[in-house]
């Protein structure tokens, strides 16, 4: 079983560690994933050896606390979860603010006259020594009153002999305050005994004031410190926002309503203009666009009509509808990309494995070289407690396991949040690591490079026939078929409106195709075998047909009474990026091979308009699988892209399964990755996206460790004897304060982390600005193959000035004018060709 569970008391990576190592000496625990930054661990245990109570009792020992997480329900109820990181950050904010309130007169004080600040008479008199000391003391304890945290938590831990952060700013900062104590009694001593000298000796020596800058320095890095850790989280918040709090639901024809977890399924929800859908459904009446972006990324609304589904966290744009709950709560869309964030923010990359083992055991060492430098000082400097003490103190508070244990879970969570955004949900940290080395990309062909339907490509009529009437007569006859290629060409008469006639006779021929009689005329639709064998000659549109089905698409022929009509062929297109995509990850070095069951020529001529070379097709499904474990065996790291249920096996057998977003369950499953924009650009996003957070955790890491390489032997005096340096705790505590923030604010770099197919759009539209032409967006209906794109093109590019461009997938055609042409004409020129101009912008 995997149960996750909320865990208190964590400051840094050497807490982590610890709870690991506790939680898994407990019988019957398989795995524990501990995310120091979500304050929770994941553990898979098997539920007849240990329970919960055990894993909580196990993290209680070691000085930690351990809870059950809440359920959705109960959270709608408290405030969010994702508050408590601005609650702490808030909370360390006044407790650096007040301390500093105490800490800039005890500083002034201790300092004042070395600094050469002007200072009353009363603390230069030197009978007022013991008096000026014992307020420094008194300006300390407010400081380790309000910083008291370290040192409950840092004695706890080392009680349990698992001493982390805490233990090494409790140990210093009292050791501190210990000795000034000690010079406070030394400074009594000297007055009451006429000891002059010793009173200037020890009235030297106080170390209060550092206790207290260390504590508020301390503070003040933690609380920058939380507040970037609070940024890197903001995608997961940011999904919590879309979620409605109540939904409109129909109960005996009234609308009423009710918190959103009440939903049940099959309720039906009622959604107006500018509301936000509360759970997945389906359509049941009315129409609407839908802005799905927040979901998918895809910035353009999808129109939705009575059987289409739609999702949580939705926003309906302009029409009204109802729709039929089917998957609410923790099931819906929204709620599933939520846990699979999380669930990747919690996990751990590889990489990560030797700063967890550093973490595990360097307190205890930091602890043991502060004793050793302590005792080496003493036996150089002939006793000098003043010299060990400063060098012990500044060992302890440099030291900084949090900037190694932040390194790398601070970029997964930033980058697995931006992989969000951009419409693509990473499951864990391991497949965001293996990305980034992956050197060939496996990818289905129906539905993955291709659009997964078949579409009318080519009409091409006989001479004295219309496009209009041999669609008129193929559609009709095609209409009794059942047959998937009919159903394209019905699709593109619909699309243009042309009616269909009555067929009589209708008779479906096996392997050949079909006939009957339109209007008394005999009539013929089929391949080629079927035409010649009844004696029609095919002439030219014979070796156009050839050329056809040389290029991967099926052209279908067509006759009446005797004599060719004309030739329409069908194909599942390719989707509009997926040349892109393919150009893109051969430019990242990675190798594409393409995958289908389809025949070879088919295949090959997909395979060459989308610019892959290595084509394997007539592959079995369960034969699919067979040929990503042979490119692995040849040492290749393979990733691969499909949808269908026969592609699961696949995807689990490659090094990173992707599934299209919008394949089956069973896919998205199998998957470690899912692009719910089912766009194949978003792979090679998520490949860069990869290399990018690859590159940001090895910067972390090596900042982290020099950090400690450099600062722990300069704080123990070795380069003393060269340079004459002896680090002063307070400067040490600063250190340790910004190395933590520096690891967290180099990882929020990855925030402006953007898809390289954005950034060309927009430098294209930069150098739009830069000369004298104007772009517009036309949004056109009625285009439905690429016949109708030619067109278009054709009738908007006959136009003086104008270059037009047409995006069949999207409706739209982006016009370039070189002179100015009014949108009068631009709308005539695609109404004139038979298409409908929707907006111009």
């Amino acid at each position: 079983m995997k149960q996750k569970f909320d865990v208190t008391g964590m400051t840094c990576a050497a807490c982590s560690a610890h709870v690991e190592k506790a939680v898994c000496k407990v019988a019957g625990v398989d795995q524990v994933n501990v995310n120091l930054l979500g304050n929770s661990m994941v553990v898979e245990y098997n539920e007849e050896t240990t329970d919960a109570g055990q894993i909580i009792h196990a993290v209680e020992e070691a000085g930690y606390g351990a809870a059950l997480p809440e359920s959705r329900k109960q959270a709608a109820a408290q405030p969010r979860q994702v508050n408590v990181m601005e609650e702490e950050a808030a909370g360390m904010k006044r407790r650096f603010l007040t301390s500093l309130i105490f800490l800039v007169p005890l500083f002034y004080i201790a300092m004042g006259h070395m600094m050469g600040w002007p200072l009353p008479a009363f603390f230069h008199d030197p009978g007022n020594v013991f008096v000026v000391a014992f307020l420094q003391f008194l300006l300390t304890l407010p400081i380790m009153y309000i910083n008291d945290k370290y040192y409950r938590v840092g004695f706890k831990t080392l009680w349990h002999r698992s001493p982390n952060m805490d233990s090494l700013i409790a140990l210093g900062s009292a050791a501190a305050v210990v000795y000034g104590i000690a010079a406070l009694f030394q400074i009594a001593w000297g007055l009451g005994h006429g000891d002059q000298a010793r009173v200037d000796q020890w009235s030297m020596d106080l170390y209060f004031e550092s206790a207290g800058m260390i504590l508020t320095l301390i503070t003040l890095g933690k609380w920058l410190e939380t507040r970037s850790k609070g940024k890197t989280s903001q995608a997961i918040t940011r999904l919590m926002d879309l979620a409605p709090k109540t939904a409109a639901v129909l109960r005996d024809g009234i609308e009423v309503e009710i918190p959103v977890e009440e939903v049940a399924v099959g309720d039906l929800i009622v959604v107006r203009p500018g509301g936000r859908i509360p759970v997945d459904g389906v359509v049941t009446d009315g129409s609407s666009s839908v802005d799905e972006s927040a979901l998918t990324g895809e910035s353009l609304p999808v129109e939705k009509f009575p059987g289409d589904k739609v999702a949580a966290a939705s926003i309906n744009k302009n029409g009204f509808f109802t729709f039929r709950a089917t998957r609410v709560g923790e099931d819906t869309t929204l709620a599933q990309m939520i846990r699979l964030v999380e669930e990747a923010s919690a996990s751990k990359a590889p990489i990560a494995k030797l700063a967890d083992k550093v973490a595990g055991v360097f307190v205890p060492a930091v602890i043991a070289i502060a004793l050793v430098t302590a005792v080496v000082w003493l036996i150089v400097t002939g006793g000098d407690v003043t010299r060990a003490l400063t060098a012990g103190v500044a060992v302890l508070v440099i030291s900084c396991p949090c900037a190694l244990g932040l390194a790398t879970p601070v970029a997964i969570m930033v980058g697995t949040g931006k992989g969000a955004e951009n419409g693509i949900l990473i499951k864990s940290a391991e497949a965001l690591e293996t990305l980034h080395s992956i050197r060939t990309v496996v990818m289905d062909k129906t539905g993955t490079l291709t659009q997964g339907k078949p579409s009318v490509t080519h009409c091409l009529p006989a001479e004295g026939v219309t496009e209009e009437e041999l669609l008129c007569v193929a559609a009709s006859l095609e209409k009794p078929s059942e047959h998937p290629l009919a159903e394209a060409i019905l699709n593109e008469a619909e699309e243009r409106n042309i009616p269909l006639a009555p067929i009589g006779d209708f008779e479906a021929v096996s392997g050949r195709g079909v006939r009957g009689t339109l209007h008394g005329a005999s009539v013929l639709a089929g391949n080629r075998a079927m035409l010649e064998e009844a004696g029609i000659s095919l002439g030219s549109l014979g070796d156009k047909g050839e050329a056809l089905a040389r290029d991967g698409k099926t052209p279908l022929y067509f006759a009446e009474d005797g004599k060719m009509l004309g030739v329409v062929a069908v194909a599942d297109t390719p989707k509009p990026t997926s040349a892109e995509a393919v150009r893109q990850f051969q430019a990242l070095g990675i190798d594409v091979v393409m995958l289908t069951g389809d025949n070879q020529r088919t295949a090959q001529a997909v395979g060459r308009a989308l610019g892959v070379t290595q084509v394997i097709a007539e592959v079995l499904p369960q034969d699919k699988e067979r040929v990503v474990a042979q490119l692995q065996a040849d040492g290749k790291r393979v990733a691969m892209i499909g949808d269908g249920i026969n592609d699961a096996p696949a995807l689990a057998r490659a090094d990173v399964g992707m599934a299209i977003g919008a394949g089956t369950d069973v896919a998205m499953e199998s998957a470690d990755v899912v692009l719910m924009k089912s766009d194949l650009l978003d792979a090679v996003t998520a490949v860069r996206l990869s290399k990018k957070v690859i590159r940001n955790i090895k910067e972390n890491l090596f900042w982290a460790f020099i950090y400690n390489i450099i600062g722990i032997p300069l704080a123990a005096g070795v380069w003393f004897p060269i340079t004459g340096w002896q680090l002063s705790p307070m400067f040490g505590a600063a250190a340790m304060s910004l190395s933590s923030v520096c690891v967290v604010s180099n990882a929020l770099r990855l925030k402006f982390f953007r898809p390289s197919h954005e950034e060309k759009t927009e430098a294209q539209i930069e150098t739009q600005k830069g000369t004298s032409t104007m772009t517009k967006t036309m949004t056109i209906n009625g285009m439905m193959c690429a016949h109708c794109q030619a067109h278009v093109e054709k009738a908007l590019n006959a136009i003086d000035g104008v270059t037009a461009v047409v995006d069949l997938a999207a409706k739209t055609a982006t016009v370039t004018l070189a002179c100015d042409v009014a949108d009068d004409v631009l709308k005539n020129a695609v109404t004139e060709a038979g298409y409908e101009v929707v907006s111009i912008q």
